[in-house]
């Protein structure tokens, strides 16, 4: 039998293996590509979609034509800097506080304060949405405001607190998943650098600074660029259920998604969902690609690709 099929039946088991993976990628992630041809057609369902006229660019001078074009871009790409650049700050600091914490606690007591953000993350999102901001029973209007003698404020209406609700939430929804990753990178680092440091003199803040932080990079720049990748992309929960839909909100609250979602539910235009998603798909891969390029070119080792 020749060497290299004896090779390749040595391997057929390992293809196997492999095959229920790749069957499931196909079908999740590449088959749905397809949908794109629906950005460039008007869907008429009696002709189906290949049957469709197709509308060109269309779709897409539709989604920028509009007056609400450079709202939506400018909240969803200056909420996500802030989302990234406020979480990546606050997790790092909390996950460094917690090893600290932990390092002198029992396993079951760490255990306890890894899920406590997690707990904590959900908690607020529900609280501050069904108790916090209801005009009549909300705990900010009825207790605090109330307390202090200052009149009520009907948050749904009153759009120049929303930017800073919005973040809170935000930073309160994803710390817990972010810190536990930056988290484990931290309890990765070997004891010996710090018992070294200590050594030298160099005391808490001096091996943060030297040690723990230069050795999170590979994680930061990971998850940087996978952020930059979704830079495009709004959650969805956040700006409309949260702000409840509220159209006195707009100019601080409507993000492409949730303009896409208003106008299909408004107008049933399929086609404009589907531009505005092949719109930020390949804003995202843009974005990524120019992110990675860039840290590259200033740290190979630290690029993702």
């Amino acid at each position: 039998m020749p060497a290299g099929r004896k090779k390749w039946k040595r391997a057929l088991p390992i293809y196997a293996m492999i095959l229920p993976g790749v069957i499931y990628l196909f079908i999740n992630n590449y088959l749905p590509m397809f949908g794109l041809v629906i950005a460039f057609k008007k869907i008429d369902w009696n002709k189906g979609i290949l049957g469709s006229d197709w509308a060109g660019f269309d779709n897409f001078r539709y989604l920028f034509a509009s007056k609400e074009a450079l709202v939506m871009t400018r909240n969803t790409i200056l909420y996500n800097v802030a989302f990234i650049i406020l979480g990546t700050v606050a997790a790092i600091a909390v996950a460094i506080l917690l090893n600290e914490i932990t390092s002198k606690v029992s396993s079951r007591i760490y255990q306890t304060l890894i899920l406590l953000p997690f707990l904590i993350s959900w908690v607020i999102v529900g609280y501050l949405t069904y108790a916090l901001l209801n005009t009549e029973t909300g705990f900010i209007d009825q207790v605090i405001l109330k307390s202090l003698g200052q009149e009520a404020v009907v948050w749904y209406q009153e759009k120049k607190y929303w930017p800073y609700i919005l973040v809170i939430v935000n930073l309160w929804k994803s710390l817990g998943f972010s810190m536990v990753i930056y988290l484990s990178s931290i309890v990765g680092i070997s004891k010996e650098y710090y018992e070294a440091a200590k050594i030298d003199g160099a005391g808490k803040w001096k091996q943060i600074k030297s040690i723990t932080i230069p050795l999170l990079r590979p994680t930061i720049i990971t998850l940087f660029i996978m952020n930059i990748g979704r830079m495009f992309y709004s959650d969805f929960g956040l700006f409309y259920q949260i702000p409840r839909n509220s159209g006195a909100l707009f100019d601080v609250t409507q993000t492409i998604d949730t303009y896409v979602y208003n106008a299909l539910m408004q107008q049933g235009n399929i086609s404009l969902s589907s531009a505005a998603g092949f719109y930020q798909s390949i804003v995202g891969f843009m974005l990524v690609m120019t992110a990675n390029t860039i840290v590259r070119k200033l740290s190979e080792e630290s690029a993702l690709f």
